[in-house]
């Protein structure tokens, strides 16, 4: 069966447009959601020079191979994967690769969709000024019980509140899933371009007013110290483990994502240029990300190392003293985080969409709202059972990503001939380092790091 099936018609409208819609994959919740808790819990500083080195040698080279293999191929990920190996004379179980990292984006788009819906019902409640009445509710629940009723106990309540109302975040993840089908059943260049060319240039707008005024009004000082000063003291093998986990999820590479995107790439597309624009763009999103936040976090008394909490209790926590001002600059940030997550959301969409797209007698839109009935039955489940978030988090962030990027890489460098991949990355310096890379270094570090980072999560070691 896979031999029937072609190229990928579809493909990127522009550079430009490619660039947008592969930055939007890459820049979503995992800058704003996840790094700032996971640099927060693992030391600030030396989490984010572990972070910078995973990206630089292992997550550019993961992105190259995503997509040199994707373009190659012209298919989905599952399939691509099979006919190149095919090509190659080499075992078709290599299709594994393509299998885990399908999944793999399956599984993260489950949790990351209801995690929108969470940052969905924080954009009405910070325009209506819900975070500057904490005071107020803080001193009458005080006053009520006796007992002093702290601002963080406050916005602890309001979050738990929230994601407890279970119909209405069911019903703002069924308007989530149902924009995303929409987008991806629209095509590449017709929907996904489209959406990442108007959202993209909106999202870097709030995002440097959002850093603008942390860094005029909160406390900069604290948060560049402790951004940038390490402390390996907090450094273990689990952290390494969390900085591999971090730097894939928020570069979308091991999800086989990057091979999708890559099946839509034109000839005249320099893949290590782009590769290079997109993995720096993410990582200063990242980092910048990390400004918008912390100064914020210091000024006001926040807990840098809150955990997934420091989003949704946190910030909050900061906005509800900033008065009248709270209303427009909390309501930017969550209308940031939303247009973050909804670029990385139809991405996700689109690896499962283009393998079911190949199937016999499957249309996109079918495909589409079939992954989307899909996403929201096991959406509800979590909406109903939110503690099994941070389960799906470990298992995909620390798990499946690393090993689908560790066999890519084995793969790309070792499967696949030089000759194959020579008329996607070119011949000379570029090419011999890659090649290396992906042969020497990022395999034995992946399968270092998963390995003994996993036994250190577990209190093994």
């Amino acid at each position: 069966m896979a031999g029937e099936i072609g190229r990928k018609t579809d493909h990127w409208g522009s550079r430009f447009g490619f660039i947008m819609a592969a930055v939007g994959s890459s820049v979503g919740l995992g800058n704003f959601w996840r790094f700032p808790f996971t640099a927060g819990e693992n030391g600030g500083g030396a989490f984010i020079i572990i972070y910078l080195i995973c990206v630089l040698f292992l997550g550019l080279t993961v992105l190259m191979a995503e997509y040199a293999v994707g373009r190659k191929s012209g298919m989905s990920a599952i399939e691509g994967i099979h006919s190149l190996a095919r090509a190659e004379n080499k075992s078709e179980n290599w299709q594994v690769v393509g299998w885990i990292g399908t999944l793999g984006s399956f599984f993260i788009l489950t949790f990351y969709i209801v995690i929108s819906a969470w940052v969905l019902a924080f954009i009405p409640q910070a325009f209506d000024g819900t975070f500057t009445r904490f005071a107020d509710e803080a001193a009458r629940l005080t006053a009520e019980t006796g007992t002093t009723v702290s601002l963080a106990d406050v916005s602890s309540t309001n979050f738990g509140q929230t994601i407890s109302n279970k119909y209405m975040i069911g019903t703002l993840l069924a308007a989530f899933i149902a924009l995303n089908t929409f987008i991806v059943a629209r095509g590449v260049k017709g929907g996904i371009e489209k959406a990442a060319t108007f959202l993209m240039p909106a999202f870097f707008i709030l995002l440097i007013g959002i850093v603008g005024f942390a860094l005029v009004e909160g406390d900069a000082g604290a948060a560049a110290s402790f951004l940038l000063t390490p402390d390996f003291s907090k450094v273990t093998m689990a952290t390494f483990l969390e900085a591999v986990g971090q730097a894939f999820f928020s570069l979308s590479v091991g999800s086989c994502l990057m091979v999708t995107y890559g099946a839509y790439l034109s000839r005249d597309t320099n893949i290590p240029r782009s590769s290079a624009i997109v993995a720096s763009a993410d990582t200063m999103v990242a980092l910048i990300a990390g400004f918008a936040i912390f100064p914020i976090v210091f000024a006001f008394g926040a807990d840098p190392a809150g955990g997934p909490g420091l989003f949704f209790v946190s910030m909050p926590i900061a906005f509800s003293q900033m008065g009248a001002l709270g209303v427009w600059v909390g309501g930017a940030f969550f209308l940031l985080a939303l247009f973050a997550a909804f670029t990385s959301s139809i991405s996700l969409m689109e690896v499962g969409v283009a393998w079911l797209e190949e199937r016999e007698g499957v249309t996109r839109p079918g495909a589409a709202m079939g992954i989307g009935f899909v996403l929201f039955m096991i959406g509800m489940g979590y909406v109903f059972s939110s503690d099994f978030i941070d389960f799906a988090d470990i298992i995909t962030g620390n798990i499946m990503l690393p090993l689908c990027a560790l066999l890519l890489a084995v793969f790309a460098g070792w499967i696949l001939s030089r000759e194959m991949l020579t008329s996607e990355l070119g011949e000379g310096t570029i090419m011999n380092l890659w090649r290396f890379m992906c042969r020497w270094v990022v395999p034995p570090a992946l399968a270092f790091i998963l390995v003994l980072g996993t036994l250190t999560k577990l209190g093994v070691i």
